[in-house]
């Protein structure tokens, strides 16, 4: 350093330099206060699905008559004395002492004692039966302060995973320079320090300058400024609340299920699919690394990611709805976190698109599609970036996959492969070979097919598959499991009923085959509304990608024993679904239909044994009809109003229904269906917003009822988009 260079860095000393170290420090303060944001705001969300947990015990002990506990504490408990002193229910007794008890006339210690035990017994046993619902119809204050807690939580765990890399970096590389530099802060430190030391406080002086003046400090001010705003205003609106959870129940439902309060063992045996105890310890000594996923996982899925990455080429076998796919992406964001790279997906065409969009949604891997004209450039483009390929068993077969080692491959609906001399079963073979670790995902209940299930064993550990007999199965859906546990895990809803929502909601994505692609290109150049919005299901089976992935989600549910209600607005595609799905069809239930012709279909339907599926219009069959033998139901295309959606669910999803509901909504990408979300989600926020300024028009909803989100205006505008989009012109009037 010449003498002009220090002679102006010694005027830097002091204020001037105080000045610098302060911003920096605050900047970490600021970064480390956000990072350390979620374990407060856990903890207030714990405390509030704590008291929660404890007014649904409280009320439920209040409605249990002291009657009851005759069978819990056995003959020879006073309990007329008691309950001719004023105690009528559990509730009373739990809330008094012993000594309360002692003093009623003519009850002794013994069975004073036999009753709080009893009472405590109980109380225990209904806070471990207790499950939070949030009541979206009434949203209750305590409901609505416990959602605000948790949207809140959700915003801070995503601003720290974001945060957290810049600000441990900028930290670690600070940290030394504000110690170095503490002395330039003060001029008389500076005057009586040796030339060495004044000299590296100077320099630490000048990087701690160059640091904040550098891009990278300045992009991690504005992050923080975002995170903070983002955290501050999350969770602070009821509307806003309950909207985020319309939107993104899954995600909070998955988040209250970590929290302490709202949290219940499933540390059961089945919910680790039966696996031995060493086996279970094996498993879950793996920590499952989270920092490339997003999703909120819920304990069953933790131990299905860990199954897969110890156990290494296995078979994941959920039922339908306990989120299959997100573990298998739990597992390869966990390799990816340890250095893999190069992950496969291979699935029908049916569900390709869902496979982007859910990588694309729950991790920040990188998702590439192999598929159609570009598909081997793009694999050359994955080999060497890496991240997460998706495609198709027909592509699969012609794709040149360059030589490289897979870190994973998943294949999706597994049971596409139950014959080993296909060639799709050939071709799936070839990548399991190529990689390090393969995870099969099928729905398909493997215990009633035990020929198919040593087949797909026999891709993962041959050895294993020369070791499972028919035998197996005798015992049943449990005994099985035991005996193949450590190839093949399987959870039912039943296993991790708890944990779940009472509805379960996918958008489930197709793209268009070529067919379907000719048939909507028509509609859209002819301009006719009607006609785009089902050209989907216009080629028919074999032809049509929504066809295709309705068939599959009902062959699942057939698996399951689980009846089927399907929805459309157009009759022409309820009979080509009826033509696909007979004979265990029942209507079309149309407008048409008499009330009682509609009241003996669903009649007819409800009391048939096993496996059915139900047509309806969804105007005609969503209103005042009681259809809760249906457990799945699928809305063929979208619909204009949400509440139709919702009216036509609510059949199935209401007082009655004995099992989760899985509402599966069909849509194609690049069409109609797209631009139809688009606006509706539009819609929503138009209104909201103008509802929130205007208390004069909030009782009448036609007070906003503008030309920009009219169905006519709207129809005009999609038509006229896609065909900007397709390239086709305007429409001529």
């Amino acid at each position: 350093m010449d003498e002009v260079d220090a002679a102006a860095r010694r005027k830097q000393v002091g204020a001037k330099a105080r000045e610098k170290l302060d911003a920096l420090e605050a900047l970490l303060q600021q970064g480390e206060i956000l990072i350390g944001a979620p374990e407060a705001l856990r903890e207030r969300a714990s405390e509030l699905a704590d008291a929660l947990i404890e007014a649904q015990v409280a009320q439920r002990l209040r409605a249990t008559s002291l009657n009851e506990l005759r069978g819990v504490v056995g003959k020879g408990v006073r309990f007329g004395k008691l309950e001719a002193a004023g105690y009528r229910t559990v509730a009373d007794v739990r809330s008094k002492p012993v000594s309360s008890l002692l003093a009623v006339q003519g009850v002794g210690e013994n069975s004073a004692k036999a009753i709080a035990t009893a009472a405590a017994q109980v109380a225990r046993q209904f806070r471990q039966d207790a499950v939070i619902r949030f009541d979206v119809a009434q949203r209750p204050g305590r409901d609505t302060k416990l959602l605000g807690s948790l949207v809140k939580l959700r915003a801070a765990e995503q601003a720290a995973k974001r945060l957290r890399p810049d600000v441990e970096r900028l930290r670690d590389e600070a940290a030394p320079l504000l110690v170095e530099a503490r002395r330039a802060g003060s001029k008389f430190r500076m005057f009586f320090a040796g030339k060495a030391a004044k000299n590296a406080a100077l320099a630490a002086l000048r990087r701690i300058e160059a640091l904040l003046a550098g891009p990278g400090v300045a992009a991690l001010r504005r992050e923080i400024a975002s995170a903070e705003t983002a955290v501050a205003a999350a969770g602070s609106r009821a509307d806003e609340v309950w909207r985020s959870y319309e939107n993104s129940a899954a995600d909070i439902n998955s988040l209250l299920a970590t929290l302490s309060g709202a949290r219940r063992a499933d540390d059961t045996e089945a919910a680790h699919g039966y696996a031995s105890s060493d086996l279970t310890r094996k498993i879950q000594a793996v920590p499952l690394d989270t920092s490339h996923l997003t999703a909120t996982l819920r304990g069953y899925q933790v131990f299905g990611a860990q199954y897969a990455i110890t156990q290494q080429r296995v078979i994941l076998g959920d039922e339908m709805g306990l989120g299959k796919t997100v573990q298998a992406l739990a597992a390869a964001a966990h390799l990816a976190a340890n250095g893999q790279t190069l992950f496969l997906v291979v699935c029908p065409a049916s569900v390709l698109v869902n496979w982007i969009n859910e990588i694309d949604k729950h991790t920040v891997l990188k998702a590439q599609q192999l598929y159609g004209s570009g598909r081997d450039a793009a694999a050359e483009t994955w080999a060497r970036q890496g991240g997460v390929a998706v495609t198709t068993y027909t592509t699969l077969g012609r794709l040149r996959l360059p030589k490289v080692r897979l870190s994973m491959v998943i294949v999706d609906e597994a049971h596409y492969v139950k014959n080993p001399e296909a060639q799709r079963s050939q071709a799936v073979l070839a990548v399991v070979r190529q990689a390090e670790r393969a995870l099969f995902l099928t729905g398909t209940p493997m215990e009633n097919r035990v020929e198919e299930f040593r087949n797909l064993v026999g891709y993962l550990q041959p050895g294993v598959a020369a070791k499972v007999r028919p035998l197996d199965a005798l015992g049943g859906a449990r005994a099985f499991r035991r005996a193949v546990a450590p190839v093949y895990l399987r959870r039912n809803q039943e296993d991790v009923l708890r944990e779940l929502p009472e509805r379960l909601e996918m958008d489930d994505w197709v793209q268009f085959t070529d067919a379907d692609e000719r048939n909507y290109r028509r509609a859209v150049s002819s301009g006719n509304y009607m006609a785009m919005r089902r050209a989907a299901f216009a080629g028919g089976k074999g032809r049509s990608a929504k066809l295709e992935r309705l068939l599959e989600i009902v062959e699942e549910s057939a698996a399951s024993g689980w009846k089927v209600i399907v929805f459309s607005y157009f009759l022409d595609v309820l009979d080509c679904v009826l033509d696909a799905v007979r004979p265990v069809a029942f209507g079309p239930l149309t407008g048409s239909s008499t009330p009682r012709q509609k009241q003996d279909l669903v009649d007819s339907f409800s009391r048939h044994d096993g496996h059915a599926v139900l047509l309806s219009q969804v105007e005609a069959g969503g209103v005042g009809l009681n259809i809760q033998a249906a457990s799945v139901v699928i809305i063929a295309e979208p619909q204009w109003k949400p509440s139709t959606e919702e009216q036509a669910i609510a059949r199935a999803h209401r007082m009655g229904q004995l099992r989760k509901v899985h509402v599966h909504r069909l849509m194609a990408k690049d069409s109609v269906d797209e631009r139809i979300r688009e606006i509706l989600e539009g819609k929503t926020r138009l209104f909201d917003a103008y509802a929130r300024k205007s208390s004069a028009k909030e009782s009448d909803a036609r007070a906003v009822d503008t030309d920009w989100h009219s169905e006519e205006a709207a129809k005009h505008q999609i038509i006229e988009g896609e065909r900007r989009r397709l390239g086709l012109g305007r429409v001529q009037d």
